[in-house]
Parts: structure tokens; sequence; C-alpha cells
């Protein structure tokens, strides 16, 4: 599939040209921060409770527990890439196409999430078609990706959902980074408990001379506030690996960080390992509960939990699942195929006037597995899922 596209690049201060194939890291030490695409914000225009309107927002980018993510890396140098025009008037095609050493870094990234023995699943697929997440390595067009399901916004298998735009060999947290993203988590210099005050103009000039990037850019990646994330609780943590470094002269508040900057450790952090295992623990599926039709069956779950449950047809026909009760909730059904969770369909009732509910064709003799994560429950207990045919 061609995916080839012609894109026009304005010229940066610092150079005559952006970022090409030949620039690394070394060569602009800048470009090291990630920039994230912009998306469509959930419309929260109906809901008035402050803690369920942040509790949407958090929750709203986490993959149901249990999810197998699949990669892929565009293969093609032909048609996997991008003619960039510059401003002088020439232009090159720039392949999205990795180097077998980058490809290896990446994979590695995904091994060392999943070590931590987490619910969810990474698996590398050669079909694009099959994959939520689509690795480009195209140089000089940063290192970013979607977060969490946010990927799959872009359906189109030939447009990236990821891209690294500088050496990954020297620079291996960049994966980690960006894999972090597709877990669903933000940049922690975000974190409102930082307590950082920036000087915004020198922010601003920084990044404008160094990545090119617009004010709006900027104000989305580094000084706007994520919403505050009462799961994790209150704490900031400067060594994660979803902090960039930053020279002290971008900051004002707090005075240590001033002089010094901050210059996270390399790796995962222990409050890292804890946040992600905090949403995607270790799942069980052989102690999964049986949902049987025209039986209603509770839910009792907090806030970001998450009920998991087998289905096993008696007949083959079509059948009807859906939650009950004053919640927000995403239901996902997946085919159990020896062991190959393979998804069939989702639903999310986030911030909308209904409940959750999902019609789908299952097969007698065959297992299906539906997760209900619950975002936010008017009380707990007063939520149920039943199915029916």
């Amino acid at each position: 599939m061609a995916a080839g596209k012609k894109k026009s690049i304005p010229t940066r201060k610092k150079r005559s040209k952006p970022a090409s194939s030949k620039v690394t890291p070394k060569d602009n030490p800048a470009l090291y921060y990630c920039g994230l695409p912009q998306v469509k914000e959930v419309d929260l225009s109906k809901v008035n409770d402050p803690d369920r309107r942040n509790l949407i927002l958090v929750n709203k980018r986490m993959w149901a527990n249990g999810t197998v993510i699949h990669y892929y890396f565009f293969d093609n140098k032909k048609t996997d890439g991008e003619e960039v025009t510059y401003k002088d008037g020439t232009s090159e095609w720039i392949s999205w196409v990795g180097a077998k050493k980058q490809r290896e870094v990446v994979r590695q990234a995904f091994t060392t999430w999943m070590d931590i023995g987490i619910g969810l699943r990474f698996e590398e697929v050669d079909n694009r078609e099959s994959a939520e997440v689509r690795i480009g390595f195209m140089r000089g067009d940063g290192s970013w990706s979607y977060i969490g399901k946010e990927a799959l916004l872009k359906k189109a298998a030939g447009k990236r959902t990821m891209n690294f735009g500088w050496d990954l060999v020297s620079q291996p947290e960049t994966a980690l980074h960006e894999i972090g993203h597709v877990l669903g988590f933000p940049h922690e210099h975000q974190n409102p408990n930082a307590g950082i005050e920036w000087d915004e103009k020198a922010v601003y000039k920084e990044m404008a001379e160094t990545n090119g990037w617009r004010k709006r850019k900027t104000l989305n990646n580094i000084i706007e506030k994520i919403v505050p994330d009462k799961i994790q609780g209150s704490s900031w943590d400067p060594d994660s690996i979803m902090h960039y470094p930053f020279d002290g002269k971008l900051i004002k508040k707090p005075a240590k960080f001033k002089t010094s900057g901050i210059k996270p450790e390399p790796g995962l952090s222990d409050r890292d390992k804890t946040w992600v295992k905090t949403f995607y623990p270790p799942i069980k599926d052989s102690h999964l509960r049986k949902l049987v039709p025209f039986k209603s069956t509770e839910l009792l779950l907090a806030e970001s939990e998450q009920a998991n449950f087998l289905i096993e047809p008696v007949s083959t026909g079509e059948y009807q699942m859906r939650t009950f009760g004053n919640s927000d909730a995403v239901m996902v059904l997946f085919e159990d195929d020896n062991g190959d969770y393979r998804y069939l369909a989702g639903d999310d009732d986030s911030a909308d006037d209904r409940n959750a509910q999902l019609q789908v064709r299952l097969i007698e003799g065959r297992r299906y597995i539906l997760r209900i994560r619950v975002a936010w429950s008017g009380s707990v207990g007063r939520t149920a899922v039943m199915l029916w045919q």
C-alpha cells in the first residue's frame, strides 16, 4: 500500500533546511523533545461533576487491561515515506523505514515494559492492517506517538501512529518514552503537582529556534498542566521516563532546578513501574467469572478498576451485552483463539447519557472474553452487566 505524500516544511532558524536523514541528536540535542500529535478533545459539556470529568480525562486513553497491542514497522522504502519540499524550492524523499538496529531498540523497549509484569501484551505483526501501532523512522519529523487508544483514531493502515526522528542506539530511552505514550501516559513534567514555574518566554523561544515548534505545540507539550490524577496520588517523579530533561534557564521555580536543570535518570523509574501496574495489573484469565444469558451480574468496581468475564455461547446467533447503572465504562469483547485474543468489538459510554453496549454474532463452541473498565461510578455496587440473545 502506497503511503507516501508531499509535505512542506518551513526553514528553521538554526539551519537552512529542516532535519533530514543525515541529522542526528548530536547535531541538534533539542530534537530530543517529543512532540505529541493533537487530537479532538472529548466533549464534557454535559458533565458537571469535576471528579467525574477528571476521571474521564484520565481514563479515556487507557486500554482495557488484557488487550494485545499489535505493532508494525513500515518496510517499503519506495512507498513508505514523504516527499519533503523545502523553502528554497528543493525537495527530497525521506523514508519511514528504519534500519535493523533501530527496530531492535524498539523491540527491546516493548519487552522492557512487558517484563514489569503488566496485563497488556505487545506483539509485532508483518501486516499493517492488523496493527494498532504503526511505526516510522522519519528523520526530521521528531519523535512522537499517539497516546493510548488515540492511535485507533488514525485508521488508515498507511498512516504512522508513532515516529522516531533520531538515532535510537545512542538514545534508547526515546523508545521507552514513546511506548509509555502508547500505554496511555502523558508527559510527567506537565504534572500539576510538579510545581514547575516556567520562564514561558524562554521556553517558547527555545522550542521555536531549535525544534521549529509553534506556540500552541509548545503549550501542549510542555507548559500546559495535565489533569490531576487521583489514581496515582499527588507525587511527582522527575526521574520518570515520561519526563523531558530541561535546562535550568527555562525554569523559574523550584530554585534547585533553576540552577541545575532537570535531568531524569536513564530507564524506567520505580514509580513508572508502579504506575503502569496500577492501570494494567497482571490478569489470570483462568479466574474469569462466567457471564450467562439473562442473568444480571453486579460490577463491584471502584474508579479505574476492571472486571473480566468468560462467555461460552450454547448456540450460534446475535448476542447483546450491556452495562446498567450510573457509570462511565469501556466494554471490549475479544475472541479467545487458543490464547490469542482477537478484538471483536468495543464501546465507550464516557460522558454520554447512555450505557455501553455491544451487539455481536457469537459462535457456539467458541470462547469469548468480555472486559469492562469503569472510569467513574455514581455508586460502587450499582452498576451491572447483562448478556442476552
